[in-house]
């Protein structure tokens, strides 16, 4: 027995010692985050002066661009915020469009433009078209659509004609525009004359 003794008094002290060190990691994995999530904060993670942002179609050809006097990118939001954006698309075979404002912001993925503050789209005149101009509060651009869309009210002045309503909708595809809520509408005599003389068929604005 007595020379069992030291060998037992060993094996307890190592029985200690694991148990010990198997509290003393517990504790420590309980007490202290090992990897503490992610604090979401709004700030910017990459920005950029006076830039030009162009987007191709698969032939290569430019069909929208954004420009401006700077950009930030913020990750929690997934946005850039843009100051004195200018958004200029030329899809092909429709009229080119304008769109201004004093500040904007694009999704990640480039197929959302919020023009915010004096927000102003022009539809430049070609030969079919007289010039579309259209100012708002704020003004929703869909590049990829062709599309531009508002639920705030809305000023239309469509060639000599003039449209005043809450909310509109151009779609420059189909030239198609919408105004809603229409308060003040004034049709001048010269495009209510062409708008007849036009194939019901094809009417456009």
């Amino acid at each position: 027995m007595k020379e069992r003794l030291p060998s037992l008094v060993a094996v307890l002290l190592l029985g200690l010692l694991v148990l010990g060190t198997w509290w003393a990691s517990d504790y420590a994995l309980r007490s202290i985050e090992i990897d503490p999530p992610r604090r979401v904060t709004h700030e910017r993670d990459s920005w950029s002066d006076q830039f030009t942002m162009v987007r191709t179609d698969a032939d290569g050809r430019a069909i929208n661009r954004l420009e401006g006097e700077s950009m930030e990118h913020f990750p929690d939001t997934l946005t850039y915020e843009i100051t004195a954006p200018r958004a200029v698309g030329h899809q092909p075979d429709t009229p080119i469009t304008v769109g201004t404002a004093d500040r904007g912001t694009l999704d990640e993925h480039g197929d959302r433009i919020v023009l915010d503050g004096n927000a102003h789209l022009k539809r430049l005149p070609d030969a079919e078209h007289k010039l579309l101009d259209v100012r708002s509060t704020q003004l929703i651009i869909e590049p990829d659509l062709d599309l531009v869309h508002t639920d705030r009210p809305a000023l239309v002045h469509n060639g000599n004609s003039t449209l005043r309503g809450k909310g509109m909708r151009y779609d420059n595809r189909t030239r198609q525009l919408t105004v809603h809520a229409a308060s003040d509408v004034k049709i001048s005599g010269e495009d209510q004359a062409a708008r007849n003389a036009e194939p019901k068929k094809n009417a456009q604005p």
